[in-house]
């Protein structure tokens, strides 16, 4: 029987965000299936002309996910009896536009959408425009990490490290971000806009930390 060492090797690295993801969610109910599309549709476009303003093309909003959904609410008659009553139909459409790292510009967006007629809920998060390159990275310092692991066991064990039979790596969707701040809502501003207005946001994100593993068997003599 031939005779292996088995070694999980952890590559980690501190990567510094390039770019900034405005995740949107516009939401709210209506009395009938059709009003709910045609109010999600409306207040899209919205964000779109919003954003277009600002130098964005309207397709660089991009649509994550989208529902529309019955809406009940429980409710107490006099007896004590809860029953459902149909509220209406609740449509949530997710969206989001992305950037290069630039906080007078986020402020400019920030101010549109206060000024809007929408009142999207939002996430500022930071992320990097390159991950395969950091997938790559973490690839290659994991290995590396694995066979510094493997040579010290042979060692302390007397064998040799022989060449490689096997590597496991799990080839996962890795998604890279930071959210240094918590869900926000943009509440509609009443006061009249000025062009170039812009919120002051002194953001300066950390750097964020990823790790990935790689499982790798080597045949010892």
């Amino acid at each position: 029987m031939e005779r292996t060492v088995k070694v999980t090797g952890k590559g980690k690295i501190a990567v510094k965000p390039d770019i900034i993801r405005l995740a949107i969610d516009l939401k709210g109910v209506e009395e009938s299936y059709e009003k709910a599309l045609q109010q999600s549709a409306r207040q899209t476009e919205m964000l779109r002309d919003c954003f277009e303003g600002l130098g964005f093309e309207k397709t660089d909003l991009k649509t994550t996910s989208f529902r529309v959904n019955t809406k009940y609410e429980n409710s107490q008659n006099k007896m004590g009896v809860w029953k459902q009553k149909f509220v209406g139909y609740e449509f949530w459409h997710s969206l989001k536009i992305e950037f290069g790292v630039d906080n007078q510009l986020l402020g400019k967006m920030l101010y549109a959408l206060a000024h809007s007629q929408t009142e999207p809920e939002f996430h500022i998060l930071y992320t990097v425009k390159d991950v395969e390159s950091v997938k790559n990275l973490l690839l290659g310092k994991a290995v590396e990490d694995a066979k510094t692991k493997a040579q010290v066991l042979a060692d302390a064990a007397g064998v040799t490290l022989g060449e490689i039979m096997t590597i496991d790596y799990s080839w996962e969707e890795m998604e890279i971000i930071s959210r240094p701040m918590n869900q926000m809502k943009a509440v509609r501003c009443m006061a009249e806009e000025s062009d170039g207005a812009s919120y002051d946001m002194a953001v300066e994100p950390d750097d964020i930390d990823v790790s990935d593993h790689v499982t790798v068997i080597w045949a010892v003599g």
